[in-house]
């Protein structure tokens, strides 16, 4: 499995001229990758825990809890209550997760047939939402009932939405023709 950083020297070459790069620090760079799920209206304590769990078994690093903002009445929500969970990977633990997701988790996507382009923004970050997260090797498939989805950001250094798109597609994201 070639790893991002193997790639990340091959970016240069390929992006300078297109981009007209001078220096192989101009070349963007792989900054976060911030993995995130909600729990909505879960209130049983063990599937919470479980979600948990299953989190941080995917991304190598314990979870951080996400409590709401403000109260909305009309939600029964009250602010501080947990309302999801999160997880910041940056350097190897971000590396070891792309390629991962790259080459293990988006294969087993049922009908995945590529990333839509228009999932980078204009800032120059991915982000891919995933419907089930049993496509990632760690989570035991016998319990189907307990599927839930995830985001998951990569935040780079890239200043627009085009450069960021060819820098990740020269890492080997699968983006759609």
């Amino acid at each position: 499995m070639e790893m991002i950083k193997d790639r990340q020297l091959k970016v240069f070459d390929s992006l300078k001229n297109t981009f007209g790069y001078k220096n192989k620090m101009q070349t963007p760079q792989i900054e976060k990758v911030v993995v995130s799920t909600g729990i909505g209206k879960e209130k049983d304590k063990q599937k919470i825990q479980l979600i948990q769990d299953r989190l941080a078994k995917i991304t190598g690093q314990k979870v951080s809890p996400r409590p709401a903002k403000k109260s909305i009445a009309s939600f029964k929500l009250r602010e501080g209550n947990i309302i999801g969970f999160q997880v910041t990977l940056r350097g190897k633990r971000a590396e070891n997760f792309l390629n991962k997701l790259i080459n293990i988790a988006l294969p087993r996507t049922r009908d995945f047939r590529g990333i839509p382009k228009k999932s980078v923004d204009e800032m120059g970050n991915l982000t891919i939402g995933i419907k089930e997260h049993t496509i990632f090797p760690e989570t035991s498939d016998e319990e189907l009932k307990n599927v839930f989805g995830l985001s998951i950001t990569v935040v780079t250094s890239a200043s627009n939405k085009e450069e960021a798109t060819k820098y990740l597609e020269t890492l080997g994201f699968p983006f759609q023709k």
